[in-house]
């Protein structure tokens, strides 16, 4: 199972580091492990899902933050 770090993740999904650092705060996204130096790892496939889904949300659906958190619940 391949991991990304933060800046690899949001590359692949399009967004700035800041706002998988967000999501990961805001219990939208879960860290998979972390590194020996502290770097936050995520599971690709499921990172990368799970970020399109957000996005999706917040553009096309117009959710905030609090409604994506009780639909993903």
């Amino acid at each position: 199972m391949p991991y990304l770090k933060i800046g690899q993740l949001a590359t692949k999904v399009g967004v700035l580091p800041s706002t998988i650092h967000f999501y990961t705060q805001e219990g939208l996204l879960k860290e998979s492990k972390r590194t020996r130096g502290g770097y936050r790892l995520y599971d690709e496939q499921k990172a990368t899902k799970q970020v399109k889904r957000i996005n999706d949300l917040q553009t096309k659906k117009r959710l905030t933050i609090n409604e994506i958190k009780q639909l993903l619940k």
